[in-house]
């Protein structure tokens, strides 16, 4: 897909992983809504139950996310419990798109994509996916070329006037001494505060990251808003900096019809 398009359709009917829970209050914000924190911290609880419920824990136990791709369709609202299916929709020898459908009891809907890839537990870098691991991900898809393109190359600003201090705290650090990806969206979720006619409709949120952050260092958030971009519709950018250099990038906007 492209930032543009939809997503990947469901897999054939059975296939899949699948697992159910109820959603918790500190998951939501003021309004019931499910928080994209959340719902990035859920993309991580299925893929470490469908890693540990299969041998993939052998044979490819470690994996990092390079892109989340959140479409919510139609929100999901506490109190309710979300039914989330999982399947490869496309790949290659190192890296892999995983799809994420969740659903709820109240009728909510949010599709996910994540570029995940397979990282070599001696040295941390991408390593080839085990010959098993491939046979596994290769039942719910017939793309075995996946390429890593990145959708948001716009360059950050020098300067925005909602620049924003993101202290990184020690509960955000992973087992990789990077901040954990679900922490990001808890930046994201600050500025959706002054936007919240981007949540209106059905929107697409993108995150993509660049470079790791560690442990002690200074962040900085930079944003531009368009109430109206080339097509009409609002969008708000977000770029995480570290000392000058980008670490992660983000896109809110109405989600592509077509």
């Amino acid at each position: 897909m492209s930032l543009d398009q939809p997503l990947a359709p469901l897999p054939q009917e059975g296939t899949g992983f699948a697992s159910a829970w109820p959603i918790r209050a500190g998951d939501v914000d003021p309004y019931n809504r499910l928080r994209f924190d959340a719902i990035a911290r859920y993309l991580q609880d299925i893929a470490w139950e469908q890693l540990h419920q299969t041998f993939l824990h052998r044979s490819d136990p470690s994996w990092i996310v390079r892109r989340t791709v959140i479409d919510v369709i139609r929100p999901i609202m506490w109190p309710d419990e979300v039914r989330l299916l999982r399947w490869c929709s496309s790949m290659s020898t190192r890296w892999t798109n995983m799809r994420v459908r969740i659903t709820s009891g109240n009728g909510g809907l949010i599709e996910t994509e994540g570029f995940w890839i397979n990282i070599s537990e001696s040295n941390n870098r991408p390593a080839r996916i085990s010959d098993e691991g491939l046979a596994y991900l290769a039942q719910t898809t017939q793309e075995h070329r996946l390429r890593w393109r990145a959708y948001l190359t716009d360059p950050a600003p020098p300067e925005s006037d909602t620049d924003l201090p993101f202290p990184v705290r020690a509960t955000d650090i992973d087992q990789y001494n990077h901040v954990n990806n679900a922490c990001y969206w808890q930046a994201v979720e600050q500025f959706l505060v002054e936007y919240p006619k981007l949540l209106g409709g059905p929107h697409r949120a993108v995150i993509e990251y660049v470079a790791p952050v560690y442990a002690r260092q200074h962040v900085t958030v930079r944003s531009r808003y368009e109430p109206g971009d080339v097509t009409g519709h609002p969008v708000l950018r977000l770029w995480f900096v570290v000392g000058g250099t980008t670490t992660t990038v983000v896109r809110i906007m109405p989600l592509p019809t077509n």
